[in-house]
C-alpha cells in the first residue's frame, strides 16, 4: 500500500519535473546541504556546551538563546528541502536502507530534543554556569551529537546504491531492512 502510493507520487508531473530539472533540483539539493550545515553546526556547538567539552565560560541559557534562532531556521529549511528531495524520487528513497536508518535516527534526535527542552532546559537556572553541566544535560548533548553525526553520515550514504532493491542478489537482511519487494521464485 505504501509502495503503491509512493509509486504514484513519484510518477506525478511535479515529481518527475523536479527530478529531471536542470536548475531546480541542484538548487534544492544544495540548499538542503547548506541548511544541514547551519542546523547541525549550531546544534553541535550547543551539544559541546551541554557535554561540558567547550564554551564552559558562556552561560548555557545565553548560549541557547543566541544559537536557537539559527538552529530553528536551519531546521525549517532543512525539513522543507528534505521533503522536496524525497518527493523527487520517493520509491528509491523509501527502499534505501541508509534513508531508513536516517529516519530512525531523526526520531531518536527529535525525542531527545523534546526531552531536553521540556524537562532539562526548563531547569537551566539551576545549572546555568555549572561546570560540568548536570548528567542529564551531558547525556542529552551526547545523544544529540551522536545522532546528528550519524544522520549526516547516513544521509550522505543514500546517494550510493550499494543496497538498492534492483541490485540482486542481496543478503536477506538487506532486502528485509530495505523493504524490497522481490518477485516470487
Amino acid at each position: 500500500m505504501i509502495h503503491d502510493f509512493l509509486t504514484w507520487l513519484g510518477s506525478t508531473e511535479w515529481s518527475v519535473r523536479l527530478l529531471e530539472s536542470l536548475w531546480v533540483w541542484p538548487l534544492i539539493e544544495s540548499t538542503h546541504v547548506l541548511s544541514i550545515a547551519l542546523f547541525v553546526g549550531s546544534a553541535m556547538m550547543m551539544d559541546l556546551r551541554l557535554m561540558g567539552v567547550r564554551f564552559g565560560t558562556v552561560r548555557a541559557s545565553d548560549f541557547t538563546s543566541r544559537l536557537l534562532p539559527w538552529t530553528r531556521g536551519g531546521f525549517v529549511v532543512m525539513v522543507i528541502t528534505g521533503i522536496l528531495v524525497f518527493y523527487s524520487n520517493p520509491v528509491r528513497y523509501y527502499h534505501n536502507i541508509f534513508f531508513r536508518l536516517k529516519m530512525i535516527l531523526m526520531v531518536v534526535a527529535g525525542l531527545n530534543i523534546w526531552l531536553f527542552h521540556s524537562r532539562i532546559h526548563n531547569r537551566v537556572a539551576d545549572w546555568d554556569t555549572a561546570a560540568p553541566p548536570p548528567r542529564a544535560a551531558r547525556v542529552a548533548g551526547l545523544v544529540s551529537f551522536a545522532s546528528w553525526t550519524l544522520i549526516v553520515v547516513f544521509g550522505r550514504l543514500i546517494a550510493y546504491n550499494w543496497f538498492d532493491c534492483d541490485l540482486q542478489p542481496q543478503p536477506g537482511f538487506v532486502n528485509w531492512a530495505s523493504g524490497c519487494m522481490l518477485p516470487a521464485e
